[in-house]
């Protein structure tokens, strides 16, 4: 039954959460541990995870996954689905053998077209807290149209407009050109900003994500990705909880202007 090569058994149960290793030793010593049908009193038993079933008062053991975060730059033509009946290129894909074993999902989405930041993650409570509409964490894209928009238009898109039979707005934008913006999302619905450029008949060229919260895109090129630090966990975690404090209807309707017109 003993597997040489693996991990001592109260040190395996610690990494489920079981306990600390020495509550973990009186739980064998009590009895209550089964390895493979077998009860396990004695200490210093090695057990393989992948292989050995280890039950804890009838309930099976199983090592915590260690969370993953990751920054990937998504090029256009990518899919943020973890599968596609139609065969199409994942986003996931681009993350190569760390995508293998570890049922990583993207926190949101961006559409086939759309390329820019995309969080990879395994942490579910992580992932809703940043991608709930009502966490209210900042989305800010860079927006290029194929013809020069009117400030008029970006206004009306700061108080909202109906498309569709649904309500939209931006919570704020900055002009680079005449037909480049940068624009801040709160909620982030379904092809939130191509349908509100296609309310009012302007064809959008690019949609690139450059920041997501307090993490930007950064320098990394189409199809690279890199694991996020812990100050930026930290960061992302603190900016949900004071940007869902102050995304009322008065930070809505701020309009922000740093170029004019043609610049």
């Amino acid at each position: 039954m003993e597997n040489s090569q693996g991990k001592r058994l109260q040190v395996f149960m610690a990494a489920c959460g079981a306990g600390s290793r020495r509550a973990c030793e009186q739980l064998i010593a009590e009895g209550r541990v089964v390895v493979n049908g077998e009860v396990v009193t004695r200490q210093g038993l090695k057990v393989d995870p992948q292989t050995d079933v280890v039950l804890l008062d009838g309930r099976r053991l199983k090592e915590k996954q260690a969370h993953l975060y990751i920054a990937l730059n998504k090029p256009p033509g990518f899919i943020c689905t973890n599968q596609d009946p139609e065969g199409r290129p994942l986003a996931l894909d681009l993350l190569g053998s760390i995508a293998k074993g570890n049922r990583l999902f993207s926190v949101g989405r961006l559409d086939l077209l759309s390329s820019g930041l995309i969080i990879y993650t395994n942490d579910g409570s992580f992932a809703r807290a940043i991608a709930h509409p009502s966490s209210g964490v900042e989305k800010e894209y860079l927006v290029e149209t194929r013809k020069p928009v009117d400030d008029a238009i970006l206004d009306e898109f700061v108080r909202g407009i109906s498309y569709g039979g649904i309500h939209y707005s931006i919570a704020r934008y900055r002009r680079k050109t005449a037909t480049r913006f940068l624009i801040v999302l709160h909620e982030g619905k379904n092809r939130e900003l191509r349908n509100m450029f296609a309310a009012r008949r302007v064809q959008i060229r690019r949609i690139h994500r450059v920041r997501i919260g307090s993490l930007n895109l950064g320098s990394l090129k189409p199809g690279e990705f890199r694991f996020l630090s812990r100050r930026e966990i930290a960061d992302l975690a603190e900016s949900n909880s004071r940007q869902a404090r102050d995304s009322g209807p008065a930070h809505r309707s701020i309009r922000r202007r740093s170029a004019k017109r043609g610049q």
